[in-house]
């Protein structure tokens, strides 16, 4: 495949999560694809995360900051996309991480076929550090019927931003999680198709206490509910 010109726009959301950022956003500055805007998004946090986010900053004017009032993950998100410059979106979560030949990896495949709307791959779940792998996620399916029941998609998979457009964002209402299982619904109602790349990627830490464990734990039913409704067409 060609090498590929175009600009990514990676968006960074932080909410307490100062102590991960570092490694986080180091994953993004060590791309073999040098194509791409970081959009740190300091989602209210009372951390340190702006001092965190001015450093690379100053490392590197691909990093970008950008700081608003506590609104949840979807507001944060929607926020970095509204002032990225890119054609693609990555949402990355700031105590995640990319592999180095990420976007090397999807941005072709994205490129190479315009009926495809979203590239995701192959996840490592780890703890503590990248290289203790816990366990292993490898999602399958390639448009929406693959979709409803359960979510293939990582939240860290790149897509089109006009799609973020037509569907008017991620959903700021859902605040308990699953916002990116809801958006990946509306993304591929519009006939796009998503592909997986099987390859490991993208690394997802293992947290004792995070929201999605929460969300499992406490939000399942409502969010599944919420959802079923909201794309009742569909469902």
């Amino acid at each position: 495949m060609a090498v590929s010109n175009t600009l990514v726009s990676i968006i960074v959301p932080c909410y307490k999560q100062a102590h991960f950022l570092d490694e986080s956003l180091l994953s993004v500055f060590n791309q073999s694809y040098d194509r791409w805007e970081c959009i740190i998004v300091n989602d209210g946090s009372p951390d340190n995360t702006d001092q965190v986010a001015a450093k690379w900053c100053e490392k590197d004017q691909r990093f970008k900051y950008v700081s608003k009032e506590n609104g949840g993950l979807s507001s944060a998100r929607n926020t970095g996309i509204k002032k990225s410059n890119g054609s693609y979106i990555l949402p990355l979560d700031a105590d995640d991480a990319l592999h180095k030949d990420y976007l090397s990896k999807l941005v072709p495949v994205l490129e190479s076929n315009k009926d495809l709307g979203i590239v995701s791959c192959y996840t490592s779940i780890f703890r503590g550090t990248t290289s203790n792998v816990i366990d292993e996620l490898k999602p399958f399916g390639s448009a929406i019927k693959d979709l409803l029941y359960q979510n293939q998609l990582i939240a860290t998979s790149l897509y089109r931003k006009v799609l973020w457009e037509q569907v008017g964002g991620y959903d700021e209402s859902m605040k308990n999680g699953f916002e990116d299982w809801e958006f990946w619904i509306a993304v591929t109602k519009q006939n796009k198709f998503y592909k997986i790349v099987p390859e490991f990627l993208f690394f997802y830490r293992k947290a004792v206490q995070s929201m999605l464990v929460d969300t499992i734990k406490s939000h399942f039913e409502d969010n599944k509910e919420y959802i079923i409704k909201k794309h009742k067409e569909v469902t």
